[in-house]
């Protein structure tokens, strides 16, 4: 099980060391009570009226949706994404200076961008695996470019309900082949099982990780939400390349490897 920092540590050098090393740190208490339930209601308006946000519903909910309401909803959602332009108090989130202060360090500048704003919805009963994999490899970026994720906990993330994994270290192996199978993923086989490391965090609390770290989650089979915000960041200005460039990078089928 990862270490994680008690609320209210500052972020220090040693953190920095640490998230050299191991490619994460996580930290409890990154959000009060008052923020996860201001997030979770915005999550549910957006929801009612997405407008430009994208939803990706449980296959077993789609004939289910017709007159839920956005809270209600929310127990049939996979993930959905971009959604901070449609609500002041998440595109607010994104900006939050206990983020932000955080994320400038990790990346090594002091002008970040929101590159991604997802969240992830594990519902009671039926929220699905995210298989292992490296975040990097769905970003059109060079290997080396410093993206740093945020993975905030908006219920109480446990190993039964599917708190994050992670393999520390794992992200100074560079880019890792990935293949579609059960999704865009490290082939289960490439995965250092032994180092699988487990970070439930409460609500409010913070996973905060390299774009190379291996990692995912498992399947939630209980009664309980595993409800989750993410949010990705880059150093300003950094350019891409093109998707053709990622995919000889990450992996497409037909490379000279096997899953």
């Amino acid at each position: 099980m990862a270490d994680v920092l008690p609320a209210g540590i500052a972020f220090s050098l040693e953190h920095e060391r640490r998230f050299a090393v191991d490619g994460f740190v996580a930290v409890e208490g990154l959000l009060d009570e008052a923020d996860v339930e201001e997030v979770l209601a915005a999550l549910a308006q957006v929801l009612e009226h997405p407008g430009r946000a994208l939803v990706d519903y449980e296959s077993w909910a789609v004939d289910r949706l017709s007159g839920l309401s956005g809270a209600a909803r929310m127990d049939a959602v996979r993930k959905f994404m971009h959604f901070v332009t449609e609500s002041a108090r998440l595109e607010a989130l994104a900006r939050d200076p206990r983020i932000l202060t955080v994320v400038r360090q990790l990346c090594g500048s002091d002008d970040v961008s929101l590159l991604q704003d997802m969240a992830l919805l594990k519902p009671p009963g039926g929220g699905r695996e995210k298989p292992w994999h490296q975040d990097n490899a769905f970003f059109a970026f060079e290997p080396g470019t410093p993206i740093v994720g945020v993975w905030i906990a908006l219920d109480a993330a446990t190993m039964a309900n599917g708190c994050m994994h992670v393999v520390p270290g794992s992200h100074r192996r560079g880019p890792v082949v990935h293949f579609r199978r059960r999704d865009f993923q490290i082939c289960d086989g490439d995965v250092d099982a032994d180092g699988d490391t487990v970070v439930p965090l409460q609500p409010g609390g913070a996973l905060f990780f390299h774009g190379l770290l291996h990692h995912g989650t498992p399947a939630n089979r209980t009664e309980k939400r595993r409800r989750a915000i993410q949010l990705h960041y880059v150093p300003q200005g950094v350019p891409g390349v093109s998707d053709q460039r990622r995919l000889d990078i990450f992996g497409d089928e037909g490379k000279d490897v096997t899953c």
